[in-house]
């Protein structure tokens, strides 16, 4: 009986009939959240900032689970053009259930070396680009008297981390840019919340030397570095209905590395 019950929960589509909204998501923890995501049912709108050869795989991947996907090349800083690509898929999918906040660089650097635009660059594309589309789907969401929205902040958001200022300001902005928004909207049935992933192997980080890597995983009590899938993981949870009395909340996706 188990067994049965077991099968058909692994089987169920947990987003079946919503639409979701992922930015950044042409590579790394956003393609994989898009494809989880798209795995469990969901229509797919998703944005990067140019249409490149993998941003039209991306499409293609996500695709191939039969679900409806477009693309949409959309500089997430842009205030304008974050409300302009809101608008259009808002018109394309007929609805908006879910928006992750995953655009993000990093600029690494001391701050005693660290330039105006290396600080800015960092918090425009981080921050405000959160900001820009939290306020472009916050009519959709209180008109449908439901949502989720999920920022991709960062472990270095919760710790701090030197040589990351910037970085660090801009994720844990993004945690208190969740909490701000949730106590704002959860009165109409959206649920606002933040995701800290720790150290995790995607393009970003594989630029990183080989010790620095490994000096990382020598912090983490799970004794490895995450995958992007790890994210998506947690994403697919705040996504649906499984969390549906959770907002405001921190769900730190580091392996134990702070706690």
């Amino acid at each position: 009986m188990f067994n049965d019950y077991y099968n058909r929960t692994v089987q169920m589509k947990l987003l079946e009939g919503k639409v979701a909204l992922i930015t950044g998501a042409a590579r790394g923890i956003g393609k994989a959240i898009a494809l989880k995501f798209a795995q469990h049912g969901a229509d797919v709108a998703f944005t990067d900032l140019s249409e490149d050869e993998l941003f039209a795989e991306t499409v293609s991947a996500i695709a191939a689970y039969g679900i409806k996907v477009k693309g949409y090349a959309s500089n997430a800083a842009d205030f304008a053009d974050a409300h302009k690509v809101v608008e259009e898929i808002h018109k394309e999918f007929g609805r908006i259930d879910i928006l992750v906040n995953n655009a993000g660089i990093t600029r690494d650097t001391l701050m005693m070396r660290m330039s105006e635009e290396q600080w800015d660059l960092v918090i425009n594309v981080n921050l405000k680009s959160a900001f820009n589309f939290i306020h472009a789907v916050t009519p959709i969401m209180m008109r449908q008297k439901s949502g989720s929205i999920i920022n991709v902040s960062s472990i270095v958001g919760v710790s701090g981390n030197a040589g990351q200022a910037n970085y660090a300001a801009s994720k844990a902005g993004m945690i208190g840019l969740a909490k701000s928004i949730a106590k704002e909207l959860g009165s109409r049935g959206v649920r606002v919340n933040a995701i800290a992933p720790g150290f995790i192997l995607t393009e970003m980080t594989d630029r990183l030397p080989q010790e620095v890597q490994q000096q990382w995983i020598t912090q983490i009590p799970l004794k490895r570095a995450g995958t992007p899938e790890d994210v998506a993981n947690i994403s697919l949870f705040l996504a649906s209905d499984l969390s549906s009395y959770l907002s405001g909340q921190v769900i730190q996706v580091c392996g134990g590395m702070n706690m």
